[in-house]
């Protein structure tokens, strides 16, 4: 594998427009889009379909149903999503790539971490800035310069951009799974770390929501007369945690119980939220029945215990078609003088939802940053052109065929 002339006139072109591809960042960043604040996430789709309207297509918006969530009351509520933005682009082409991102963030509306800074190492400070603002520039810069390369007819890509991944993405999961039955080759843009490792395997994910319903009495007059909701949930909650440190590569995090009453009054109402990771579908299957005895331990004559959410994310092994696709990626970089290395991670993101749908793919490719989920956020400014040129050569690696994106979808049917 070598660099072309052609293909560096390409990349030369993505470096010429580096501090214009941190400032259309930057200016997405400063608008909460927190995956609840629908006018702020409604906000920053309007401004993304207008910068991705130089592509060759227009973007269309493609609606979500509503998700469910069990409140602090124990109550089932609809949680509305804004429509995710999806661009399709020479789908007749022999190359099909699907690249993946997400405008949501994890900062509320009513966060203070509002507003994109600099720090004094020169790194940029701001909500969303690596994950995934940031990348969803490198993801439009990459393409940009792609669609002026000689190649550029035989491949086609569906770039979908969704509201809901820091929730779970249980609105977009379905149009995830469509769009990489589709694909040869998926790219997804989560920040890699800060000296741009990507991440190789993933753990699975799931969110669980336990409601205890139980009865409520006055605690001094009809103490024995109520059914403690709390109580019964701290003793699943207990059972859940035994679960830790008895099979390899899963825990199970408990998160919060909402719920309660005043003191005097025996709680009635109480919700159980935790996280599990899990390496494998046997350990998932393995988990099931431990949350299942574990459900029993708040069971008992007048309480009521449901599970409600699940498993959103199944895991993603490091099997042959992944081996295959970061040698390639690796190859690219050495072309760029990038050293691309790799490591499991324990995260969950869209790349997970894609591989679960056949689809091979790299999801780190966004900019070098770190601290992501936290008022630290960063991200360094130099990754935001160097990362887009790394994507941009691999488009054109598969287009010219010197990347196999066939064969590589092959190794994922055949195991």
């Amino acid at each position: 594998m070598r660099l072309s002339p052609e293909e560096k006139a390409v990349l030369d072109s993505i470096a010429e427009r580096g501090s214009a591809i941190v400032e259309r960042a930057v200016g997405w960043s400063d608008v909460n889009s927190g995956s609840r604040n629908l006018a702020g996430l409604q906000t920053t789709l309007t401004l993304l379909q207008d910068a991705f309207a130089v592509l060759p297509t227009d973007p269309v918006e493609i609606p979500l149903q509503a998700s469910i969530e069990i409140g602090a009351d124990g109550r089932e509520r609809e949680q509305a999503h804004t429509p995710s933005m999806a661009m399709i682009v020479r789908p007749e082409a022999p190359v099909q790539v699907v690249l993946t991102g997400h405008y949501d963030t994890v900062y509320p509306a009513e966060s203070l971490f509002q507003m994109v800074g600099a720090r004094a190492d020169g790194a940029l400070h701001g909500p969303g800035i690596a994950d995934m603002k940031g990348g969803i520039s490198v993801i439009l810069a990459a393409l940009e310069a792609f669609e002026t390369s000689a190649d550029a007819a035989n491949l086609g890509y569906r770039v979908l951009l969704s509201p809901d991944e820091e929730i779970g993405s249980l609105a977009s999961g379905p149009v995830l799974a469509e769009f990489g039955r589709l694909g040869h080759v998926g790219l997804t843009y989560e920040p890699a770390l800060a000296d741009g490792t990507l991440a190789s395997e993933r753990k699975g994910s799931g969110n669980f929501h336990i409601r205890v319903t139980g009865r409520t009495a006055h605690a001094g007059r009809a103490f024995h007369e109520g059914r403690n909701a709390i109580t019964a949930a701290a003793r699943i909650a207990a059972a859940l945690d035994g679960l830790n440190g008895r099979r390899d590569g899963v825990t199970v995090n408990i998160a919060r119980i909402d719920g309660g009453s005043p003191l005097n009054v025996v709680p009635d109402i109480a919700v159980l939220r935790f996280n599990v990771r899990f390496p494998d579908a046997e350990a998932a299957a393995w988990l099931e029945t431990g949350i299942r005895g574990a459900m029993a331990a708040g069971e008992g004559e007048g309480l009521l215990v449901s599970q409600h959410g699940g498993f959103t994310r199944p895991a993603k092994p490091f099997n042959a078609a992944q081996t295959e696709l970061f040698g390639k990626v690796k190859q690219v970089g050495a072309l760029l003088s990038q050293d691309i290395a790799w490591k499991p991670s324990g995260g969950v993101c869209e790349g997970n939802n894609l591989f679960a749908a056949g689809l091979p793919n790299v999801d780190t490719l966004g900019v070098r940053g770190g601290d992501i989920h936290s008022e630290n956020e960063f991200a360094w400014p130099d990754s935001f052109a160097e990362r887009a040129q790394l994507s941009a050569l691999i488009l054109m690696k598969l287009a010219s065929g010197e990347i196999d994106a066939r064969g590589i979808r092959a190794l994922m049917e055949s195991h």
